[in-house]
């Protein structure tokens, strides 16, 4: 049984990245496009259907990205339209994905005077099997690397300047809206070289849901947005405390009420809180040992920041099954990620550099 994720590499061109992407990962995503269909409960045909509607956003909006669709599918033998579902993936019947606790630190906080942020992935249990880390090398654009799964282009990680991102789906909040998902975003926030660069894209990109952003940049600033289909809110940059943690539960502006925290999974703001309290109470003193403890922590098992599967019910995110199924540490101004398969109590984090 695997107790760490496998690393792929690929460099050149878009179309370049998708093939080498593709043919590496060839296992993993096709297990992770069967498991999607099943998810939604879609055949293959009304699968393709549904992320062809898409296309014509992803070629005018993010053209270098649909080549690295289009590369995708060769290297992984499948059609354009199942490597573009994969950039979609709940969106393509507007569903949640998964629940998560995030967190960045200044360096205010930590031992080595360095950032530190990062986040635990709540998920089905079977996405463990299509995971791996991506460090990509895109001709003319930083170096990246990333946690990913099944052919995602982009998702959680960072890149050479140092700017790296983490997210939590959240409940409730505008309505759905056709637009982009969040997946190209999160890997057009790879490209960027400041987080003022980041929070600039977010004005200007339209999503077509909601969810949060924990953001840091090699200089050492920390920011946290919650991005909805109506546009960008600050929660937080350089915040007083010196770091920023969020759950599955909108805590700013107009989203943060009783009737979108009904659609939030209850054990959101316990994990929030947890990590909170965790993370004062050794300020000054961090360490990535010490983070890496915080995401094994039990304190509301089986739902709590290190989550298991339980035999209670399900939440409005994630069902009873779900489990964090990676966890992640980044070190910004070293340019370094630590992975962890699985949940954190009982495997190892991996080291990888940029």
């Amino acid at each position: 049984m695997a107790t760490e994720y496998p690393l792929f590499e690929a460099r050149g061109t878009p179309r370049e990245l998708g093939r080498q992407h593709g043919a590496q990962a060839r296992e993993q995503i096709r297990g992770y496009l069967a498991a999607l269909a099943e998810s939604l409960k879609l055949g293959p045909l009304a699968l393709r259907e549904r992320a062809r509607v898409f296309q014509p956003l992803f070629e005018s909006q993010v053209p270098d990205l649909w080549d690295e669709v289009r590369g995708l599918a060769e290297g992984a033998g499948i059609t354009d339209a199942d490597a573009l579902a994969l950039q979609l993936r709940g969106e393509l019947s507007q569903l949640p994905d998964g629940a998560c606790t995030t967190f960045a630190i200044t360096p205010a906080g930590t031992a080595s005077g360095t950032t530190l942020a990062g986040q635990t992935s709540d998920n089905p249990p079977k996405l463990e099997q299509f995971g791996y880390i991506l460090r990509l090398f895109p001709q003319g654009k930083p170096a990246l690397l990333m946690w990913t799964f099944g052919g995602m282009l982009g998702y959680h990680g960072l890149n050479e300047h140092g700017v790296c991102h983490f997210a939590n789906a959240l409940g409730g909040g505008p309505a759905w809206k056709f637009a982009l998902s969040h997946y190209p975003l999160k890997r057009l926030i790879l490209e960027q070289r400041s987080l003022d660069d980041v929070l600039a894209l977010f004005e200007r990109f339209p999503v077509c849901s909601n969810g949060n952003y924990m953001l840091a940049d090699g200089t050492g600033q920390i920011a946290d947005v919650e991005l909805t289909s109506a546009g960008p809110v600050l929660v937080g940059r350089g915040d007083p405390q010196g770091f920023l943690v969020h759950a599955n539960h909108y805590v700013c502006g107009a989203h943060a009420c009783e009737a979108n925290w009904r659609q939030s999974p209850a054990d959101s703001f316990p994990r929030q809180a947890r990590l909170q309290s965790l993370i004062a109470g050794a300020w000054g003193k961090l360490t990535v040992a010490e983070l890496q403890r915080f995401l094994a922590d039990h304190e509301g098992a089986p739902v709590g920041i290190c989550r298991h599967p339980h035999t209670g019910p399900s939440g409005p995110m994630l069902d009873h099954r779900g489990k964090t199924v990676a966890a992640l540490i980044a070190e910004p101004q070293q340019r370094r990620l630590h992975v962890a398969l699985g949940n954190p109590c009982e495997n190892r984090f991996v080291c990888h550099s940029v």
